[in-house]
């Protein structure tokens, strides 16, 4: 091994793509950010079209050129959930690259290899969507993550389509008024609560990420006192929970066995949905050891690039990453 080893991490998310590079003593040597991979609509050209100029930026940052990383993970939403796509997918980031050293993946693993620093363990993702993801002795179980149109539950998408339920059902008197009707008409600048439609519906499109950010008007409400609002958020902490249940089942986890669980995804900066989550985990299994996040999800993709390659970076690295890092950072989208 030599001392110039580097590995490119790359996280794709429903709303951007992080990308970062570090070195084997545990080193941020260059980030960057870029458009999101999710794929889905526009096709999975898309991949290639973000990775080419956002590979060649973080290495320019780095001093670097893209064939001089050693290896690389790129995570991408969607990633094995279309099996035609699987190969095109798997292709996607050579061009970018200029070579081969490098594996693909869904995203998911980026948030489980930098919560817990690619140690056994579940981790769940709250960002636009959910889903969870645990590994136990090189198995890799996950859970959730359908898509928001019939799950992600737990998610900013979710928790948001609640959030707008619940203005409808309070302008209609179907339930009693809160918070939440003033801090959406304030921070969505609507005229008349019905502009709400025309806004989501028509200029908006229903755009997926769009919406998901009013997750964080939902727990704005909640914190300023509303009732339902608040109720949505505990809901979410309590699916996220069940999902780590599952994955914990099926890896084979003993009921007593002291698991690592953590968590990323910028649902979880919502205080009331991250005391539900950790309550309802610790209920499920008093024995589980709660792990605030290593690391965020793309330094996490990074570090797995490296234990994919074999030559994993020591525990040494990952804390000096962390401290160099500031800890976990914004966690997924």
């Amino acid at each position: 091994m030599t001392g110039d080893e580097m590995y490119l991490g790359v996280d794709g998310g429903g709303t951007k793509t992080a990308l970062c590079l570090v070195d084997r003593g545990g080193r941020l040597l260059a980030e960057h950010r870029a458009p999101s991979t999710y794929y889905f609509a526009r096709g999975v050209q898309l991949v290639g079209e973000v990775l080419g100029p956002a590979v060649a930026e973080v290495c320019r940052r780095a001093g670097r050129a893209p064939a001089d990383v050693t290896a690389a993970f790129v995570g991408l939403p969607g990633y094995g959930e279309a099996s035609a796509d699987v190969a095109a997918l798997d292709a996607a980031p050579a061009a970018a690259l200029g070579h081969s050293r490098y594996v693909c993946g869904n995203d998911m693993v980026c948030g489980w290899a930098g919560s817990l620093g690619g140690r056994d363990g579940v981790n769940v993702v709250s960002g636009t969507g959910s889903v969870a993801y645990g590994e136990r002795e090189g198995v890799g179980v996950r859970a959730g993550g359908w898509s928001e149109v019939f799950s992600d539950e737990g998610s900013a998408y979710w928790v948001a389509v609640r959030g707008l339920q619940l203005f409808s059902r309070m302008v209609d008197g179907l339930i009693e008024p809160g918070p939440l009707l003033d801090v959406l008409r304030e921070h969505l600048g609507l005229t008349a609560d019905l502009d709400l439609v025309d806004l989501v519906v028509n200029r908006w499109g229903g755009d997926r990420a769009r919406v998901a950010g009013l997750a964080r008007q939902v727990g704005q409400a909640a914190e300023a006192g509303d009732r339902a609002a608040a109720a949505v958020l505990e809901q979410a902490g309590v699916e996220l929970a069940a999902l780590v249940a599952v994955v914990r089942r099926r890896l084979g986890f003993a009921e007593d066995e002291a698991v690592a669980v953590s968590w990323s995804g910028g649902t979880f900066g919502a205080p009331l949905l991250q005391r539900s989550f950790s309550r309802q985990v610790l209920a499920a299994h008093p024995t589980t050891t709660l792990v605030t996040p290593l690391l965020s999800p793309v330094l996490g993709a990074a570090v797995h690039a490296a234990r994919l390659a074999g030559s994993p970076l020591d525990e040494a690295a990952v804390t000096r990453l962390s401290v160099a890092t500031s800890g976990p950072g914004p966690a997924g989208d």
